[in-house]
């Protein structure tokens, strides 16, 4: 029995997203900012000629949401997108994609055995690593999976660095995120165990000197703005070895 981050056996973390998935695209879609703030972190990536010939990540992808940002940046690219919960795919896949765009229905730790192999030209992992049970371990398989020089690109919540940030987060969960979600799916399992893993995920400089660890150069970090200035953030770095082209 595998763990996640906040006790939750790691089967219940997939089947708590299966039963968000009806109502998470209306309720990320209140949130102000959400989707700008995710073609935000995919631009940082910085990926060269609309992404004409590459190959890349979209690692967990959820309904779609940073799979749109990710083809925002690079509409040239071919592009993979995958998510361990089936009906949150399966919400992703009824929207329109270009053919460059294909979704797996896989966890992150089990690509290989789904048929995803890399090398990529880059990833983008928005709102995954805080569900891992085992990060540090994903994140080195993630350097592994991408060619020499190339971008991950981590979208992430972050609050432990600043008691206004965790304030602010533990607020709009308990007043907006928590009684919406519960009203709209008839069950808080999904939100509540969003509020207590940020709560517990690394604060950004602790996460910077994870993908440090993890093997990652050129690692860096910034933030977004409105409420989610402090609370949301891009972490960048780079895999080892010589520049892509």
């Amino acid at each position: 029995m595998r763990v996640g981050p906040t006790g939750l056996v790691r089967s219940a973390v997939a089947d708590a997203f299966d039963t968000g998935a009806v109502a998470y695209d209306r309720l990320v879609g209140a949130n102000p900012g959400y989707h700008a703030h995710l073609r935000l972190s995919a631009r940082r990536m910085r990926i060269p000629r609309r992404g004409r010939g590459m190959r890349l990540l979209d690692a967990g992808c959820g309904t779609g949401a940073s799979t749109a940002a990710l083809l925002a940046a690079a509409p040239e690219a071919e592009i993979t997108a995958i998510d361990a919960s089936a009906r949150m795919l399966a919400k992703a896949a009824e929207k329109p994609w270009p053919p460059s765009v294909r979704f797996v229905h896989t966890r992150v730790e089990e690509l290989a055995e789904n048929g995803v192999h890399g090398p990529f030209d880059g990833i983008f992992a928005a709102y995954l690593v805080r569900n891992l049970a085992e990060p540090d371990r994903q994140l080195r398989a993630l350097r592994d999976l991408l060619r020499p020089g190339a971008p991950l690109a981590v979208h992430e919540y972050s609050v432990r660095d600043s008691a206004v940030a965790t304030a602010v987060w533990s607020a709009v969960c308990w007043s907006i995120i928590i009684p919406a979600g519960s009203l709209l799916t008839g069950d808080s399992t999904l939100y509540r165990h969003l509020w207590r893993s940020v709560l517990s995920f690394d604060g950004a400089a602790r996460f910077r000197r994870r993908l440090a660890e993890a093997g990652f150069t050129d690692v860096r970090s910034g933030t977004m703005t409105g409420w989610q200035r402090g609370v949301v953030h891009t972490f960048l770095a780079t895999a080892p070895g010589r520049e892509a082209p």
